[in-house]
């Protein structure tokens, strides 16, 4: 097919991008107050407008997933195409609606659109383009996907002043329209990711069928009580489909969805925790402090109190900017938890607030909304490599749109009963409830770096978008406690297994079965640090074991905290995982020439691995190692024979002979 006339241009794809973005997210936040007008002309009740508004978030949330799979196996380009096309259906549907279901089938349409083209087009926008252009494409899709979501009071409020809804909608229609010619206009076309994966049928079910129980009882709240059939039965079942999704992605051997990697990644499980309670602290408090300040302001007021909102987001789209190619987009989404939690505090000062509190509440809420899901959401995405970002920016938005749009009806529905008859008195026991998810997910996010290891490095963007690798090391979750666990689990094997290799000064490798499937021994793997004893070890072996012997020198490293000592005192950035593996190779290297002068045929290996032991067990297992050779450090009093911390770990789990040369022998 021809590439259209714009095709490959920046500002044309990312302006068809915030074209495509904008409808959906700035009329669902423009609703609320518009909600009396739709009721009356269309004849339709609020429940069912409830239940249209929960069906939209719902085909928004499931089409995260779809994107994927469609990706998958469709050229993108195209389908990309199709999506405009279809967003423009439900918006004129909308603007044109004589009744209550041409409403809700546009509203659908819209919300699947939405999804639909916020992960075909994104990570594209992002990976596609030279590095400078990123910092742009992270403020474009902050502001178009929180800045519309803040200036939807106001627009909303703005439009029920003129006691009409059609003007806005209309005006919504002919974005969409914009964002199709734009479409067409960037058009490039391009394969399908991959054609031969299977079709994962059941789990876009799940997530469809989940979703849409999940919503569908939280928009029954509108005129059920919590515990009634109507909406705690598909609330509940909704809930447990979205986790058995999740669990089902996690076990299945070829996935839709990269959720073991993230999940068993300290990096992305933090930034996914503060993505959830940001967006579900923000737009709960945002809805009820809306809704406590109605009865005393007119719709358009209430809009223009809760302006400084965007500006809140704009300003945290430029902070992301700056800070996405540095090391402090780590400290962002935190001090957007906090920001977020300051927000609510001003709110709960006063319930309903003033219009000076609330103008300063809305101010920092926005700003903390902003620096909180977006950052967090690249932190999540720069942890894998960058041929995984469509499926990260999938799954981060599928438990965000869950997060967000299904807990802030929960929240109102508390605010109302909780105590009867005083809306006012039920919504500050609400805030404060916000108040502590915002501060809870920050202090979470916090725990899970502190007892992962997981250090706030500089991302190395050059590796990430040539798909090279992460653009920075993520230790596995919880990395700390496994590492101390593995070492305590270890000492008494480890203090036999030890002492037996130390009284023969030698171990008798076990034969390994070659590639051929003869019986022979493997190599010797040798773990190399640079340090002296790591050298020491070498010569222990070398004097033990028979000379010829095929030897593997290995040097595991990680970004941050290295794992190694390089050779020559050679300097290099901790944060750029491409100069801390060069130096790796450069002591490997080192290490197998003095492995050369011990008597054996050596080579260099290097492993990216955190913990230290992980890396020599696989390297072990991957090269068929008869014998694991490693150094330790004594420890002093009645732990003196036990090894230290890594070799104790690499005696507890490796299934090969291991030979351990203590300090000083």
């Amino acid at each position: 097919m021809r590439q259209g006339p714009l095709a490959g241009r920046y500002p044309a794809v990312a302006a068809m991008v915030m074209f495509a973005l904008i409808p959906y997210l700035a009329l669902s936040a423009a609703l609320n107050p518009l909600v009396p007008i739709l009721s009356h002309q269309l004849h339709v009740s609020l429940q069912t407008l409830s239940l249209g508004s929960g069906l939209g978030n719902a085909a928004y949330a499931t089409g995260t997933v779809l994107a994927v799979q469609f990706a998958q196996h469709l050229p993108q380009r195209r389908m990309l195409v199709g999506y405009a096309v279809l967003l423009v259906i439900g918006s004129l549907l909308e603007a044109s609606a004589q009744n209550a279901g041409m409403f809700l089938a546009g509203h659908v349409i819209q919300g699947l659109c939405t999804s639909l083209l916020l992960i075909g087009a994104v990570p594209p926008l992002a990976l596609g383009f030279p590095q400078d252009k990123l910092r742009d494409t992270a403020v474009i899709m902050n502001i178009c996907i929180f800045g519309a979501v803040a200036l939807g009071p106001l627009v909303g409020g703005i439009q029920a002043q003129a006691h009409a809804w059609r003007p806005l909608f209309w005006v919504v229609a002919g974005i969409s329209v914009m964002a199709l010619i734009l479409a067409v206009l960037t058009f490039e076309d391009s394969p399908a990711a991959n054609p031969d994966s299977r079709r994962d049928l059941p789990a876009i079910g799940l997530a469809a069928t989940g979703c849409v129980a999940a919503f569908f009882g939280a928009s029954e709240l509108t005129s059920h009580p919590f515990l009634s059939g109507e909406t705690i039965a598909p609330l509940i079942g909704g809930l447990l489909l979205i986790v058995i999704l999740l669990v089902y992605q996690c076990t299945a051997k070829s996935p839709l969805l990269t959720i073991k990697s993230m999940l068993t990644s300290s990096i992305p499980v933090a930034g996914i925790v503060v993505a959830l309670f940001a967006a579900a602290a923000s737009v709960s408090a945002t809805a009820l402090t809306v809704t406590v300040l109605a009865p005393h302001y007119s719709a358009a007021h209430i809009g223009l109190l809760y302006l400084p909102e965007v500006g809140g987001a704009i300003v945290s789209a430029v902070a992301l900017g700056m800070v996405i190619q540095r090391r402090a987009i780590h400290y962002l989404p935190l001090f957007g938890m906090f920001t977020l939690a300051a927000g609510i505090a001003v709110f709960r000062i006063s319930v309903p607030s003033s219009q000076a509190l609330t103008l300063v509440g809305s101010g920092l809420t926005g700003i903390g909304l902003g620096a909180t899901v977006a950052p967090a959401l690249f932190v999540a995405g720069f942890s894998l490599p960058s041929a995984n970002l469509q499926r990260v920016f999938a799954i981060v938005e599928l438990m965000r749109a869950v997060a967000a749009f299904m807990i802030a009806p929960i929240f109102a529905h508390f605010a109302v009963t909780a105590v009867r008859g005083n809306l006012d008195s039920g919504t500050g026991i609400a805030l404060w409830i916000g108040l502590g998810i915002a501060v809870g997910g920050a202090l979470l996010g916090v725990t899970i770096y502190a007892l992962s290891g997981a250090r706030p490095q500089k991302p190395d963007l050059d590796a990430f978008l040539q798909g090279l690798a992460p653009a920075w090391h993520s230790p596995p979750l919880l990395a700390r406690i496994r590492t101390t666990v593995a070492a305590q689990a270890a000492a008494p094997v480890a203090i036999a297994t030890a002492t037996s290799h130390l009284s023969n000064r030698a171990v008798q490798p076990a034969p390994a079965v070659g590639p051929e499937g003869a019986a022979g021994p493997g190599p010797v793997l040798i773990a190399y640090d640079g340090s002296e004893l790591a050298a020491s070890a070498i010569e222990q072996a070398g004097g033990q074991l028979q000379a010829g012997r095929e030897a593997l020198v290995l040097c595991v490293w990680q970004p941050v905290d290295v794992g190694f000592i390089p050779v020559n005192g050679s300097h290099f950035d901790a944060d750029q995982a491409t100069e801390i593996h060069k130096a790796a190779e450069e002591t490997a290297a080192h290490g197998a020439s003095l492995a050369a002068n011990a008597g054996f045929s050596a080579r260099q290996l290097t492993i990216e691995a955190a913990p230290s032991w992980k890396g020599i067990v696989q390297a072990a297992e991957q090269n068929n190692a008869s014998l694991i050779v490693i150094g330790s450090h004594r420890h002093n009093g009645f732990t003196g024979r036990l090894p230290g911390s890594v070799a104790a770990a690499v005696v507890t789990h490796a299934k090969t002979p291991v030979m351990i040369v203590h300090q000083g022998n």
